[in-house]
């Protein structure tokens, strides 16, 4: 097992991040008796967990995802309060990702480390934004952990969609984004400039949106796209999961994709995709390297994603900085 530097009572063993003296693992990779999950993505909410403590909105969404196998105990833990768990005080701090989405803050003799989950610090409609916490180590992703991952303003992205269906009120816009988070806070963005059509989608994306409608976010007139697919719903949009089959009938479609790996040129090209829109549920290069700063840790540990440029990048600033430690120690 890997110890963590400036924190050696947390440890990476084969099921991920073990917190020894709470007896408990965040978002592991398999199940375990406890677990405190940052999301509901499914490499981070895994199925057959004995006890599971989370948001409220995180334990619904996993429901909506896992129904029994979400957890056979379920704790839910708002983000003001904080709880013991073994002989650590756990507490939940936004993270803006999705609907729940919390930075895990721990606490243990002195030393307090976050477990950043997965982190955007953009503006979204539909949660809660990223709260920077003061700690003395700062686990970071590092989905978009490269110089090149620059991104545009989202408001502009969401302006080319927009002009798009003004140009071409005869086709049918395919948006093809991830049916947890990045599907809601599309429609969220678009109901706020103004686009109050009702939105066609598939049965995984609707799932997902009523979790949301449960938890008070309004995003306006849904509707089920598969029996409205005859009618070509040329001039509306239609939103669709990665994994859901191309529609047919549909009215000329002009084919969108929403995702941050869409900064790369080549990403769009071999994905066939017609309007590329950059639109990122995880912080930038840039706002990971602010992040560090705005928490002011004296460590940094890299994981899920490129850690060489952003370790050496830190390093250079002066912070101690490295790769999340692997099983069997560093």
């Amino acid at each position: 097992m890997g110890e963590l530097p400036g924190a050696p009572w947390i440890v990476t063993d084969a099921r991920g991040i073990h917190v020894v003296p709470g007896g408990f693992h965040v978002d592991p990779a398999a199940a375990v008796d406890t677990a405190v999950i940052t999301h509901g993505h499914g490499d981070h909410a895994r199925p057959g967990h004995d006890r599971v403590v989370a948001t409220p909105e995180t334990l619904a969404i996993m429901e909506a995802r896992l129904g029994r196998r979400g957890g056979r105990r379920r704790d839910a833990l708002g983000l003001s309060r904080t709880v013991r768990i073994g002989e650590v005080d756990v507490r939940f701090a936004p993270a803006g990702h999705i609907l729940g989405s919390v930075q895990v803050v721990l606490e243990y003799r002195g030393t307090r480390v976050v477990v950043s989950g997965d982190y955007k610090r953009r503006a979204d409609p539909t949660c809660p934004a990223f709260e920077p916490v003061a700690c003395d180590v700062f686990v970071t992703e590092a989905t978009f952990g490269l110089p090149v991952f620059t991104h545009p303003a989202v408001d502009d992205e969401v302006s080319r969609l927009l002009a798009s269906i003004e140009m071409f009120p005869d086709r049918c816009h395919v948006v093809r984004a991830y049916a947890l988070g990045k599907a809601q806070r599309l429609i969220a963005l678009l109901r706020a400039r103004g686009h109050d059509r009702q939105i066609y989608l598939d049965a995984p994306t609707m799932r997902m949106c009523e979790v949301y409608r449960r938890f008070g976010v309004d995003l306006g007139a849904l509707a089920a796209a598969e029996p409205a697919m005859e009618r070509g719903l040329a001039g509306e949009v239609v939103l669709l999961s990665r994994d859901q089959p191309a529609c047919s009938g549909l009215a000329d479609p002009v084919t969108v994709a929403a995702s941050g790996w869409l900064a790369l040129p080549d990403r769009s090209r071999h994905t066939c995709v017609e309007l590329p829109l950059v639109i990122s549920d995880h912080a930038d290069w840039t706002e990971l390297h602010r992040t560090f700063h705005d928490v002011g840790a004296s460590r940094i540990l890299v994981t899920h994603g490129r850690a060489d440029a952003l370790v050496h990048r830190a390093s250079r600033d002066g912070i101690a900085a490295g790769p999340l430690p692997p099983p069997g120690g560093a």
